[in-house]
């Protein structure tokens, strides 16, 4: 038997994986491996299901082969090779004659117990089948049907729900639930949408579990409280048998899980998993390759539907401020080297009597977050709009946008201002005390009501100009871009004098409504701190109580840049 992995042109319906540009991580361009028949993985499920050797007792019956959603067997003219296209990839394989053809043929209409999808074949025949699930195991799911045959309406077999792999490695083997068991969702397992059907999925579980029929969707939405098999199975109208299948599955994946003794679930008790909250772990598991199957990377999934946002965003119209502009030379005169401000950066949550100043402040912005270049593609070309700003940003999207609110700073006027990284001036957008102070108190909560600040910087994100370029990767994006950006401020803020300090927290709500921002468009995503710095503010000597030097303690500086 000859099989061979196809990508075709990117251009061509559902038979190309997407490529990743050159910031976002490349997609899966190989299959994921799955277990699935013929497969040699001993945890692996095992072809069989309704209608064939009946399972042991109290054992779930075993999911059968089906394509995942998409899948297209293609038969060639000359009859002796098909394709077997899927929407991220394809899988050509020959020979296919004969009981192989129509083995294939069968699967494509829909699972069958396998001594009906094996029937009428060669032994053989059976191992060549087998031979191609194996390797088409990226696109083949397990399907769980209902005991008892076929559907209501006649024809297919019921398919209660389908396991779809979503990792190189998915695999599972059912367990068997008991009559007095208690089960119930873990606590990261989530429902929704997706492609017209409602899945279950979760970021411990390497496949997803598709609810193609109501019973299923159903036992999913009891499950969200603890119950036994009998409650769950008549909540969904299923018999005792096909409970337990559904159950043994979703258990055996990972997205149910079995009470112990003391009634409690892993997901609940395990001191690993208690440490994770669901949306974290699910980000995490969104924005790496390894368990998650769908487009990814920069893939431009929007081009040519919707217009992307420009590289630099209109001014808004306001009063205005120019900024003061260094130069090379005065900065080189002065500035402390790159060890030193890396050396004696640290976060500062005090301040001096004296302001700092619109001189300072002015600087600090004209080298953290000007626009020093802009390139503009020809009409017709396929090259991005970009910038260039003095911090790195993956694709050179620069998504990032500075607001300033002032409270004390000489030369400068109480108020909150946009600043303009192309004009380098401060643009006014509000002059409420009172929408100052709301930023102010929020910042400073986040600080434990340590710090008050003369300026803060909110660091905005217009998520739509990542997001039209990146698939699965652009808020994740944009998060780094705002660390690279608080470690720009940090150190040239170390380098003037200042005191920074980088908040963790914020309200994007709240910041969104005072900077008149529509929330889904742009709205915060960091907050950085700034003031002088007491003239005693010092790193130079030993640590304080209960620290001790480890490496280099000879890189201690005696002062400050």
């Amino acid at each position: 038997m000859q099989t061979t992995q196809t990508h075709a042109d990117p251009t061509a319906p559902e038979t190309t994986p997407p490529t990743a540009g050159a910031r976002g991580p490349a997609p899966e361009t190989t299959p994921p491996v799955v277990a699935g028949p013929g497969a040699a993985t001993p945890a692996a499920p095992v072809a069989g299901g309704a209608g064939s050797t009946p399972p042991a007792a109290g054992e779930p019956a075993p999911a059968v082969p089906v394509f995942t959603a998409g899948v297209r067997v293609l038969f060639a003219d000359d009859g002796d090779a098909a394709t077997l296209a899927g929407p991220a990839t394809s899988l050509a394989v020959r020979p296919v004659r004969g009981g192989v053809r129509t083995a294939l043929r069968r699967l494509a209409e829909g699972p069958l117990p396998t001594e009906e999808l094996y029937e009428g074949l060669l032994p053989a025949e059976r191992v060549h089948v087998e031979r191609i699930l194996g390797r088409a195991r990226h696109l083949v799911a397990h399907a769980v049907l209902a005991r008892g045959g076929r559907a209501p309406e006649g024809g297919a077999r019921r398919m209660l729900l389908r396991l779809e792999p979503v990792a190189r490695d998915a695999e599972y083997r059912p367990v068997a639930v008991g009559s007095d068991a208690t089960v119930r969702l873990s606590r990261f397992a989530f429902c929704r949408s997706r492609d017209g059907a409602l899945v279950l999925e979760s970021p411990l579980v390497k496949y997803r579990a598709v609810l193609t029929d109501t019973a299923a969707r159903t036992l999913a939405a009891a499950l969200g409280a603890p119950g036994t098999p009998a409650r769950l199975g008549a909540d969904a109208g299923l018999d005792a048998a096909s409970t337990a299948d559904v159950l043994g599955h979703l258990v055996g994946a990972g997205f149910a899980e079995l009470a112990d003794e003391e009634g409690a679930f892993a997901s609940d008790a395990e001191p690993v998993l208690r440490q994770w909250d669901f949306h974290d772990l699910l980000f995490h598991s969104r924005i790496r390759s390894g368990r998650y199957d769908d487009v990814f990377g920069a893939v431009y999934p929007h081009r040519g539907a919707i217009e992307p946002r420009p590289a630099v965003k209109p001014v808004p119209e306001g009063p205005f401020v120019p900024l003061y502009r260094p130069t090379r030379e005065e900065i080189a005169e002065r500035d402390p080297s790159l060890t030193t401000a890396i050396e004696t950066r640290r976060s500062i949550r005090g301040y001096g009597e004296k302001e700092m100043t619109a001189r300072q402040l002015g600087e600090l912005l004209y080298r953290v977050a000007r626009v020093r270049a802009h390139y503009t593609p020809e009409p017709g070309g396929t090259r991005d709009e970009v910038v260039s700003r003095p911090y790195p940003s993956g694709g050179q999207g620069y998504e990032l946008e500075l607001y300033v609110t002032v409270r004390r700073c000489a030369g400068l006027e109480p108020g909150i201002y946009y600043y303009d990284p192309v004009g380098h001036r401060l643009i006014l957008r509000n002059d409420e005390e009172a929408d100052r102070e709301s930023l102010f108190h929020v910042a400073s909560r986040a600080t434990g009501m340590e710090a008050r600040p003369d300026v803060l910087v909110t660091v905005t994100a217009r998520f739509q100009r990542m997001s039209w370029k990146y698939r699965a990767i652009a808020y994740a994006t944009t998060l780094r871009h705002t660390g690279v950006l608080y470690q720009t401020m940090y150190l040239v803020a170390t380098a003037l004098g200042l005191a920074p300090c980088a908040l963790g927290n914020g309200d994007a709500d709240m910041s969104a409504r005072v900077l008149g921002l529509d929330y889904l468009q742009e709205s915060s995503v960091g907050d950085f701190l700034l003031g002088s710095r007491r003239p005693d503010d010092s790193v130079a000597g030993e640590p304080g109580e209960g620290w001790r030097m480890l490496n280099s303690p000879e890189w201690s500086l005696p002062e400050n840049p």
